[in-house]
């Protein structure tokens, strides 16, 4: 029993050590801390011969004492607006010159990676620098461009990233002057032309002359609009017409009254032969 007490003693001791190592090496790794700044932009491009220096800074702050230092590799994303990526001039410089670079291009988008890591170190508390010079050809007339520097490590991890974006003004963007209001006043005859002819003025034909529709003939049909047509003779027949049957109506029952009179003004005698004769 003793043997199997001391086992379980060393391994629950084995594993606290390894539980602290553990806990210990994932703060060191957790304190290294990279950012990115972007300096040297001007409040907006000019285009032209003028150029324009930015400097992309990548910084390190570790808590730990014992950190390692690493290199970087930049890389650089541009994206254009209202211009081309080929009127976008961009170097990659250094104190010993210009630096290699590898571009790649897609639409209004391109990215400008290093080709080999950049001379600084990265150490805690020290900074690593990239300068850029940039410029745009005189024919832009106006746009936008953002930036976007990106630090990378030997093993292409990302570091830091920071962006900007700033407007580019040309010559082209300029408002252009308003054109001055010219005078109405007659100009001169042409020399061919003599001064002393009268202008011939031709007199309208027939067919040029349109006159107005008078004000009562607006809406109706052209065989309406004068004279004595189908429709007023039409009128005119139906008037006459009614007129016509009115005086037969009153005929009819001035007869149907006088005889109604005759009937009544008839003696009953007369009555009884009619009744009579009418059985026979």
């Amino acid at each position: 029993m003793s043997g199997w007490r001391h086992a379980l003693r060393i391994g629950l001791v084995l594993t606290c050590l390894a539980g602290a190592g553990y806990g210990g090496a994932a703060p060191a790794r957790a304190a290294a801390a990279f950012s990115t700044e972007l300096s040297g932009l001007p409040d907006e491009f000019t285009a032209g011969d003028r150029v324009e220096t930015l400097s992309a800074v990548v910084s390190r702050s570790d808590r730990g004492a014992r950190s390692e230092c690493v290199k970087v590799r930049w890389s650089m994303l541009l994206r254009v607006d209202g211009l081309r990526l080929d009127q976008v001039k961009v170097d990659r410089v250094e104190e010993t010159g210009s630096f290699p670079l590898e571009i790649r291009a897609d639409g209004d988008t391109a990215r400008l990676t290093d080709r080999e890591l950049d001379p600084g170190v990265l150490c805690p508390g020290r900074t690593v620098t990239a300068r850029y010079r940039v410029a745009f050809a005189e024919d832009v007339g106006r746009g936008r461009v953002s930036f976007a520097a990106e630090a990378y490590d030997p093993q292409s991890r990302l570091l830091a990233r920071r962006t900007a974006s700033r407007q580019v003004v040309g010559e082209a963007a300029e408002p252009t002057p308003e054109p001055t209001p010219t005078s109405a006043e007659p100009t001169d005859p042409p020399s061919e032309e003599p001064a002393t002819e009268d202008p011939v003025t031709e007199e309208p034909t027939d067919a040029a002359v349109v006159e107005p529709p008078p004000p009562g003939a607006a809406g109706r049909p052209v065989a309406a609009t004068g004279g004595f047509g189908v429709v007023q003779a039409a009128f005119l027949l139906g008037g006459l017409l009614l007129f016509l049957g009115a005086g037969l109506l009153l005929r009819m029952r001035r007869l149907l009254r006088t005889a109604d009179g005759v009937e009544e003004d008839l003696p009953p005698s007369f009555e009884r032969r009619r009744t009579r004769r009418r059985w026979r």
